[in-house]
């Protein structure tokens, strides 16, 4: 039996540079982040007497291209990770994939293996949706890995000798569980005797994507107010952490409801209201954050950013976070009672990955060849 397996395929403009990976997402898992292997095909006339350098880069847009005026600039880049290709060295440190292996098999003498270390902490690829109205690159996180001839590794590379790919930071769901969200608040009133308890209860603190958010809430009116109507809302918090002021929610999925309401004074109301946060609602809505986004696929909304400090935040990334809240309205002179409760959304983890057998066959997808340096407009996706 012959199994088949996936290559990303994608060549430098001259054809003298051919960068093959396995995969284009890599995996945070929080202590430590899953290296970035792949396999160069060199052109060995060309090459001789030259430097190939790999690099993983990480562009940061915090602003729109339309509002760069007068030199201001609202992108930052970072070189994560650098390595020389080629020439290669002399021992290895690192033992080669069952992929790479493969690989360079098939390509033959002319194939060099490399293998790029990413830091733990390294900000998770975040796409800041964009307004109808607005033109050029998405403000977020991206990263693709670059492969170029040149001097050394700062030096500034050559369009027609230049590959870029893109590839995405991701974290899945942690295999266990935490503990079940649950609140209490209480409204007292200055000139009225008794209060007004609210209790909120999610039924797990983990969501996977498309999965509808179940909150249980118990309202004991101890007051002598009413109760009108109650609103609840899913809230994704986007925190831009380069900027102290950077922090905006954004409402993802939203419910109001008048059943059971009036509560008269000395009532209590048993609930469950029910709050799918999904893209498919929210398309229209600038600055939602999603998911890194490739080309040729689609994504969702942003996963929630895992830390392993939340105290210790790189000034340089995009943390997604997502609450539920609930609201009693009593009127505009009785004011309002609110609860919020935070849970985690993400995606599941994926299954293991498929064993290469000796007899395997790669389905090579191929990319467009115009990649030069992002500043220069790479077309790195």
């Amino acid at each position: 039996m012959v199994y088949n397996f996936k290559v990303f395929k994608k060549c430098a403009p001259n054809g003298k540079v051919t960068l093959y990976m396995a995969k284009r997402d890599f995996i945070d898992h929080i202590t430590f982040v899953e290296p970035i292997d792949g396999v160069v095909l060199l052109d060995e006339e060309y090459v001789r007497g030259r430097k190939v350098y790999g690099q993983m880069v990480c562009t940061f847009r915090y602003g729109r291209e339309q509002d760069e005026v007068m030199g201001l600039n609202f992108y930052k880049e970072l070189f994560l990770a650098s390595e020389q290709i080629y020439p290669p060295p002399e021992k290895r440190s690192y033992e080669l994939s069952r992929t790479q292996e493969r690989l360079m098999k098939k390509l033959g003498e002319s194939a060099v293996a490399f293998r790029l270390s990413v830091p733990p902490g390294a900000p998770g690829s975040v796409t800041l949706q964009p307004g109808l109205e607005d033109d050029g690159e998405p403000c977020g996180v991206h990263y693709y890995v670059k492969i170029f001839v040149g001097d050394s590794e700062i030096d500034r590379s050559h369009r027609r000798s230049t590959v870029a790919l893109g590839i995405r930071k991701l974290q899945y769901a942690p295999s266990k569980p935490g503990p079940q969200p649950c609140t209490v608040v209480r409204k007292d009133f200055v000139l009225s005797p008794g209060q007004l308890e609210l209790e909120l209860t999610l039924d797990k603190q983990l969501y996977i994507h498309g999965e509808t958010v179940a909150v249980n809430m118990c309202v004991r009116n101890h007051s002598n107010k009413v109760v009108k109507k109650i609103k609840a809302c899913v809230q994704q918090g986007v925190d831009v952490v380069l900027f102290q002021s950077g922090q905006y929610r954004n409402i993802v999925a939203s419910i109001e409801t008048q059943d059971g309401c009036p509560l008269q004074p000395g009532s209590s109301l048993q609930k469950v209201l029910h709050l799918t946060p999904t893209l498919t609602t929210n398309r229209d809505k600038r600055g939602i954050a999603l998911d890194g986004q490739l080309k040729r696929d689609d994504t969702t909304l942003a996963s929630t950013t895992l830390l392993l400090d939340p105290e210790q935040r790189d000034a340089f990334g995009i943390v997604v976070s997502y609450s539920v809240k609930v609201k009693l309205y009593l009127g505009a002179l009785s004011g309002e009672l609110v609860a919020e409760l935070p849970f985690i959304l993400m995606h599941p983890k994926e299954g293991r990955a498929k064993v290469i057998h000796a007899d395997s066959q790669a389905d090579v997808e191929m990319f467009r060849q115009d990649t030069v340096h992002h500043q220069e407009s790479v077309e790195v996706y």
